[in-house]
């Protein structure tokens, strides 16, 4: 199973828990930033995991705002997605990790299998997430501005919740584990 974690980073938050992401996951996995991605390249992949930073009133990186147009026209029927968000819930309640509803939004409507959603809400402080869905985020969120000693225990616990959904996916082929 070819997997690409594709994320959009300006100060260097998402990047950072890309690669965490990477080395939880404990597969090889190929790390892309979107600045440099085209449409073809989510093509080359049966596990996408997507992340983005939010910016403004609930935007997409700009790196992910360049590519959108091209990602919203992208078949991504029988392939599995997995989102992260990093944000500032104390700056920004109102609209903390919106880019991973954008993103998460997009990745259904285009036809992907989403797993490693259902990710708890509790322990966060914010008032309105368009990244939550029935009381609960549809991927990773981390606030690397205010919660930075919770990321790693988070990343790994959401890490083997992706990696035993994967497992259970309708293929022949497993998620090699490193």
């Amino acid at each position: 199973m070819r997997t690409g974690i594709f994320y959009g980073s300006s100060g260097g938050n998402t990047e950072k828990v890309a690669k965490m992401i990477k080395e939880a996951l404990g597969i090889d996995a190929d790390l892309i930033d979107v600045a440099n991605a085209r449409a073809e390249d989510f093509q080359k992949y049966d596990l996408l995991i997507l992340g983005s930073s939010t910016w403004g009133e609930g935007d997409l990186q700009d790196d992910w705002e360049d590519i959108f147009d091209e990602f919203k026209k992208i078949d991504l029927s029988g392939k599995t997605v997995a989102l992260f968000g990093t944000g500032d819930q104390e700056e920004y309640p109102d609209t903390f990790v919106d880019a991973m509803g954008t993103l998460y939004d997009q990745a259904v409507q285009n036809g992907a299998r989403v797993v490693g959603d259902g990710w708890p809400t509790e322990g966060y402080d914010f008032d309105e997430s368009t990244a939550v869905r029935d009381g609960a985020f549809v991927g990773l969120a981390i606030d690397e501005d205010n919660q930075e000693d919770l990321t790693s225990q988070r990343v790994w616990k959401w890490a083997e919740g992706v990696k035993a959904s994967v497992s259970k996916r309708d293929s022949d082929e497993p998620l090699r584990i490193l």
